[in-house]
């Protein structure tokens, strides 16, 4: 089986790290498969960013430090480049600034799949944008 590469949106960690049910499981088992290197994961590096500032009132500081240190260790950070910026900011379909970076930097270094559970906010991704249950069922195969 070839290298699968996903951009993993901010929800899924945040549905691991706050234990958010139902949901807690299948990201558990995402970030697992990155883990283990089974799959790449990736993050963009404004996703990082807001999942620190989102935790502030549930985890301490160093809680958070050790939190975005630890996923450095086993997903790939992507940068955004500021022609992203513009060109988002340029287009009138944009709706969601954090969604439309998460499609550029998806499509910019051409993973597979954006797993995501708000699937309906990428509907004009050029990657394919599944909910969790759907990835897990696709490394089944």
């Amino acid at each position: 089986m070839r290298d699968i590469n996903i951009l993993i949106d901010s929800n899924i960690i945040l549905d691991v790290v706050q234990e958010r049910e139902p949901f807690t499981s299948n990201a558990k088992n995402i970030l697992s498969q990155c883990i283990t290197r089974r799959i790449n994961g990736f993050v963009t590096a404004h996703s990082l960013c807001d999942i620190f500032y989102i935790l502030r009132k549930d985890k301490t500081l160093a809680e958070r430090l050790s939190l975005i240190g630890t996923l450095c260790k086993y997903v790939t950070v992507l940068s955004e480049r500021q022609s992203d910026f513009e060109d988002i900011a340029n287009n009138p379909e944009t709706r969601d600034l954090e969604d439309s970076l998460q499609m550029v930097c998806a499509e910019n270094y051409a993973l597979d799949y954006i797993v995501t559970r708000n699937t309906k906010d990428f509907s004009a991704s050029k990657i394919p944008a599944i909910e969790p249950d759907t990835f897990i069922n696709i490394l089944k195969v």
